[in-house]
């Protein structure tokens, strides 16, 4: 009876530990796989109790991406007093790794969404958009002159980064730090390509 109510959990406390359930489960299988029935099946919990936190199959997709695109954001976050590309060089090192350590996530943010409701693939795309500014703002420091063209081809450069991860940072013996190095050479790649200005990206 004292066991039963030291783990029991709190609404809150429910709510989370079936969206980290969730969040595992794409670890070996895609999004559209994650059912209201697999979820209380693999939780121990009735199905009405899922439809009463997330309300639909779709909700549920909803927080389970969204919990795992904070996870990736979290965990690749730029460290702030780098210089530039040494911050660029440490965030992709760091993408890299969450990738290798994280792979069917990864997969599933970037690859399993595609038939996914509008909101779901809504909380993709802000993750791409969050990486893209991070990018940007490693370039505006080096004095890129800050375009719409520039803002396209870095947002053009994250779709594919993203391709360039899942096919050369998932089941594969490259060494990391030359899929790193791959990325930042194109990154500065894309950006060289702009009209002639200052490309600090040019450098090195």
């Amino acid at each position: 009876m004292d066991t039963d109510r030291r783990t029991r959990l709190t609404p809150d406390e429910r709510r989370a530990q079936l969206v980290a359930l969730g969040v595992a489960f794409l670890a070996d299988n895609p999004l559209d796989q994650l059912t209201i029935e697999e979820l209380s099946a693999r939780a121990g919990v009735s199905r009405g109790l899922l439809f009463h936190y997330f309300g639909s199959k779709q909700g549920l997709h909803r927080e389970v991406v969204r919990t795992a695109r904070d996870s990736m954001l979290y965990a690749t976050e730029p460290v702030a007093g780098l210089p530039p590309l040494e911050r660029l060089h440490d965030t992709l090192t760091r993408i890299v790794a969450f990738v290798r350590e994280h792979s069917g996530t990864f997969y599933s943010l970037v690859r399993g969404v595609a038939s996914g409701d509008t909101e779901v693939r809504a909380v993709v795309e802000e993750a791409r958009g969050e990486q893209a500014e991070r990018v940007h703002a490693v370039f505006l420091e080096l004095g890129v002159p800050d375009t719409e063209l520039l803002r396209i081809a870095l947002r053009s450069w994250i779709a594919f980064a993203e391709e360039a991860l899942v096919e050369s940072a998932i089941g594969t013996d490259l060494p990391s730090e030359r899929i790193v190095g791959f990325l930042e050479r194109s990154a500065r790649g894309v950006v060289d390509a702009l009209e002639p200005g200052p490309e600090a990206g040019a450098e090195g």
